[in-house]
C-alpha cells in the first residue's frame, strides 16, 4: 500500500472565481441608471441564476488542457443565458420602468469584465506552470504506441498543461512487469497513470484498475480506436489525442456536488438548531453525573482523499487508553449505562452534524473508520480505498443494509465496501433522502448491531 495522501491543486480557485464573478455582476449594477425598484431582489435573482446556469454550462470546469476557443465558448454561452434571465426579470417581476438600453450596457460591461478575469486566470495558471513549475501532476505512461508517444511529446512540449512526465514503461520489454510499475508509482508519488489499452490484456487492465482504486491514483486509457468502446466512458482530448477516463463518479459533477452540499447544510443546521441546542446541555449533565471526563469524544478518522479529520461523538464510554485502538464490541465493559442508551438510539453520533456543517463529512456516505483500521483494511480488502473518493457520512447505504457497527469477520467489511462503492457510483439526491429516512426509522426501532 502506498502513502495515500495527495495534494488537490487549486482547490481554492473555483470558489475564488465564483466570488469574483458574483462581485462583478452585482457591483456593475451601480454604474448604470437601470431604474430597478428593488435592487436587493434583483441582486438575489441574478446571483442565484448565475450559479445555476454556471452549473448547467460547466462554466467553472476549465481544465489545464482546455483550449482557448473552448474557454471563449463557455463565456459566450454563459453570457447568452445570463442575458435571457436579465430581460426575463422585467416580465416576471413586472418592471416596465427598467431601461433596456442601460440593461444592455450593464450586460456588455459584465461580459467584458468576466471574460477578462477568466482569461487572466487561465493565462496566469498557464504561466505559473510553464515558468515556475507549479501546480504540477506527476504522470507515467504505460505502453509504446503512436498515440502514447504523441502524448509523451505533448507532456514535454506543453509545459503550461502542468503534467510532469516521469517515466514510460514499455510493455514489450523482457523485464516489464506491472508490479515494477506499481512500485515506481508508489515510491515516486505519481498522480496519474496513462495506459495504452491496445497493448494490455484484460487481466493486466483489471490489475491496473484495482491498483488505481486501492491507491487513489487517477487512471486514464489511451485508445487506438475510440469507436470500439462503450459510450458510457468519458472522452477528453489533450489537443487531438483522445483520452478515456474510466470511473464516472456522479458526485464529481458540479450540480450534483452542489445539491448534496446544500442538503448537508440544511439538514445539519436543522439538527443543530432544533435538536442539539437543547439536547447537548442535558446530555452534558447526565454524562458528567455518571462518569468524569469530557462530554465529547474526539477521534481522528480518514475522510475525503484519505485526509484526516477529528470526528466527534457524545462520550459513551469511561475514558480509556484503548478508545482510539479498539472498536466497541457486544457487552463492552467500557460502555456506561447512559452510553448503552445513546449508542442503541444512535444519539451519540449527533455531534457529527457539526462535522457535516464544517465540510469534513456528509450526512450520507461511507462510514469513516479509525486510522488504524483504515490502514489495516486498505491492505486486506480490495478496492477499500475507493470509499475515499467522496466524503464520509454519518450514515450510509451499508449501514441501513445491515452492515453497521462492529466488524466481526472479513465478510462484514467486504460487504460494507461493496455497498459503499455501489453508493458512490450510483449516487442520487433521492438515494440520500431514502437512506436518511431509513436511518431515522432504524434509530427509533433500535438496531441489533448498535452497541
Amino acid at each position: 500500500m502506498s502513502t495515500f495522501k495527495q495534494g488537490r491543486y487549486s482547490r481554492y480557485l473555483k470558489p475564488f472565481s465564483y466570488l469574483v464573478d458574483l462581485s462583478i455582476i452585482n457591483g456593475a449594477i451601480f454604474f448604470f441608471e437601470i431604474n430597478i425598484t428593488n435592487t436587493y431582489l434583483f441582486s438575489l435573482y441574478i446571483s442565484a441564476l448565475w450559479i445555476i446556469i454556471s452549473f448547467k454550462n460547466d462554466f467553472y470546469e476549465v481544465q489545464r488542457y482546455t483550449k482557448i476557443v473552448q474557454v471563449m465558448t463557455l463565456i459566450l454561452r454563459q453570457i447568452g443565458f445570463f442575458a435571457l434571465i436579465l430581460y426575463t426579470f422585467i416580465g416576471v417581476f413586472k418592471q416596465p420602468n427598467i431601461s433596456r438600453l442601460a440593461l444592455g450596457e450593464y450586460l456588455l460591461l459584465v461580459f467584458l469584465l468576466v471574460a477578462f478575469f477568466k482569461f487572466f486566470i487561465f493565462y496566469l495558471l498557464n504561466r505559473y506552470r510553464a515558468a515556475f513549475g507549479g501546480n504540477l501532476r506527476n504522470v507515467v505512461v504505460i505502453g509504446d504506441t503512436e498515440k502514447s508517444r504523441q502524448l509523451i511529446n505533448l507532456f514535454k512540449k506543453r509545459l503550461d498543461f502542468g503534467y510532469k512526465f516521469r517515466k514510460q514503461f514499455i510493455i514489450e520489454n523482457d523485464d516489464f512487469s506491472l508490479q515494477k510499475c506499481f512500485s515506481y508509482i508508489a515510491e515516486n508519488k505519481i498522480d496519474e497513470i496513462y495506459a495504452s489499452i491496445a497493448e494490455l490484456s484484460n487481466k493486466q487492465i483489471n490489475k491496473l484498475i484495482d491498483f488505481a482504486d486501492n491507491n487513489l491514483k487517477e487512471l486514464k486509457f489511451i485508445p487506438d480506436n475510440k469507436d470500439i468502446y462503450a459510450k458510457k466512458l468519458k472522452y477528453e482530448y489533450y489537443e487531438y489525442i483522445p483520452i478515456i477516463s474510466l470511473r464516472d463518479i456522479p458526485l464529481q459533477v458540479p450540480i450534483n456536488k452542489f445539491l448534496k452540499r446544500l442538503f448537508d447544510i440544511l439538514l445539519s443546521l436543522a439538527v443543530i438548531v432544533f435538536l442539539l441546542s437543547w439536547l447537548t446541555p442535558l446530555l452534558a449533565i447526565l454524562i458528567r453525573l455518571e462518569s468524569k471526563g469530557p462530554i465529547f469524544f474526539k477521534q481522528t478518522r480518514n475522510g475525503f482523499n484519505y485526509s484526516e479529520f477529528d470526528c466527534y461523538k457524545f462520550r459513551s464510554m469511561t475514558p480509556n487508553k484503548d478508545a482510539h485502538l479498539n472498536q466497541a464490541t457486544k457487552g463492552d465493559q467500557r460502555i456506561t449505562i447512559l452510553g448503552k442508551f445513546i449508542r442503541k438510539t444512535s444519539i451519540d453520533e449527533l455531534p457529527q452534524f457539526f462535522n457535516v456543517l464544517f465540510g469534513d463529512m456528509s450526512v450520507v456516505g461511507p462510514r469513516p473508520h479509525m486510522v488504524r483500521h483504515t490502514n489495516l483494511y486498505a491492505e486486506k480488502v480490495d478496492k477499500f480505498m475507493v470509499r475515499h473518493f467522496v466524503k464520509p457520512g454519518i450514515t450510509g447505504l451499508a449501514q441501513v443494509s445491515g452492515f453497521r457497527g462492529e466488524v466481526e469477520t472479513d465478510k462484514d467489511i467486504i460487504n460494507r465496501v461493496k455497498y459503499d462503492i455501489f453508493y458512490i457510483e450510483n449516487w442520487s439526491l433521492l438515494l440520500d433522502i431514502k437512506i436518511t429516512v431509513q436511518t431515522f426509522i432504524n434509530a427509533v426501532k433500535g438496531d441489533d448491531k448498535a452497541y
